[in-house]
């Protein structure tokens, strides 16, 4: 029951990296791909609709954790208290952008909330990345179940560590980047004109910048975690992510190479969800790795809630699926297609183009 439970918490959390990354990079790059106003309101309004959407996952992802594995939401929400409210306040900042930026014609107001707008996203895909990379290579879990890290220490991996080190730094800049890479084949599929050029020019520039940063950080894990290499190799259900990342980057190259814009954004999403997957079966039984003592270690086995509660939970769960991806076939069939040059009104407001 509780590996199942694994499972479904880090399809939740894919779910999310893939489907609001994709807003995170076309957000990151927003000022490049974006030389004047109607076209930094063409590309809000290739995620405008959907950005709230996509949260739910996340927001889901936390209500798995709250309801199966108590202990790990608990310890880390004390132990992540100043990553989260980072987050916090850059999702709560990148809304905001998204919503008041064109309501007003005056350029100065227009232009902070871009600027805004595309700094709470490049701060959202680092600050992920580095929470990936805090999963990776452990936190100061002591004895009692609990851990509280500062920003930085002597930025080591190992003993009392910080949020940030040299590798978890490394695994947020090969997120940005990644994420970008993915936002901009998104763009790809989803603009038309200037904005769509710019961004299949951006997209063939950044995806060799994202393979050689996985190359890199893939040795770097080797140093920090060696072990997580012979679980994945050692698991059938982690072969499955290697066939989808390669597969994934084949259909990304591909389709860059002969323009073919929705082969390359599901490859994107692919080797998203396959370098995620991939990280899940490596990772498991593991939670919270502990720096201290691997002993100390939360694994699904001696921090998920009780027998019945997993049960009762496993009920419930199905319906809320159901429900959610009805709806989410729902917004992406009536969004579905390019989007145009937003209008300029008569007062100079751009109006949505959505």
């Amino acid at each position: 029951m509780v590996e199942t439970w694994y499972a479904i918490l880090g399809f939740m959390l894919t779910a999310y990296v893939v489907l609001d990354g994709r807003n995170f990079g076309a957000g990151a790059v927003q000022l490049i791909v974006a030389k004047t106003g109607p076209e930094c309101r063409q590309v809000i309004a290739a995620i405008g609709p959907l950005w709230t959407w996509h949260e739910v996952w996340l927001v889901a992802a936390g209500g798995v954790l709250l309801a199966t594995f108590p202990r790990v939401l608990a310890a880390a929400f004390a132990g992540y208290y100043l990553a989260l409210f980072l987050v916090l306040w850059s999702l709560i900042l990148r809304g905001i952008g998204l919503e008041v930026g064109g309501h007003l014609a005056d350029p100065l107001w227009q232009s902070f909330w871009d600027f805004l707008f595309v700094l709470s996203n490049i701060l959202l895909a680092v600050l992920f990345g580095v929470a990936l990379g805090n999963v990776v290579r452990g936190v100061p879990l002591d004895a009692s179940g609990k851990f509280h890290m500062a920003l930085f220490t002597n930025f080591g991996v190992q003993g009392e560590v910080g949020l940030l080190d040299w590798y978890t730094i490394s695994l947020g800049v090969f997120a940005l980047v990644t994420l970008s890479a993915h936002g901009t084949t998104y763009l790809m599929l989803k603009t038309v004109g200037p904005v769509h050029e710019r961004s299949q020019t951006i997209a063939c520039r950044l995806w060799p910048a994202a393979f050689v940063l996985l190359a890199l950080v893939t040795a770097e894990t080797w140093l920090v975690r060696p072990e997580l290499f012979e679980n994945l190799l050692h698991r059938p259900y982690g072969w499955p992510a290697l066939v989808m990342v390669a597969a994934g980057a084949i259909a990304i190259v591909t389709g860059l190479q002969h323009r073919l814009e929705r082969r390359a954004f599901l490859g994107s999403c692919l080797l998203i969800a396959g370098l995620l997957s991939g990280v899940a079966a490596a990772l498991f039984p593991v939670l919270l790795y502990s720096t201290l003592d691997t002993e100390q270690s939360f694994t699904v086995y001696n921090s998920s809630s009780s027998p019945h509660s997993l049960a009762v939970a496993l009920m419930w769960w199905p319906i809320a699926l159901v429900l959610a991806i009805t709806y989410a076939g729902f917004v992406f069939r009536h969004y579905r297609g390019k989007v145009p040059s937003p209008e300029v009104g008569q007062d100079g407001t751009v109006g949505k183009a959505y």
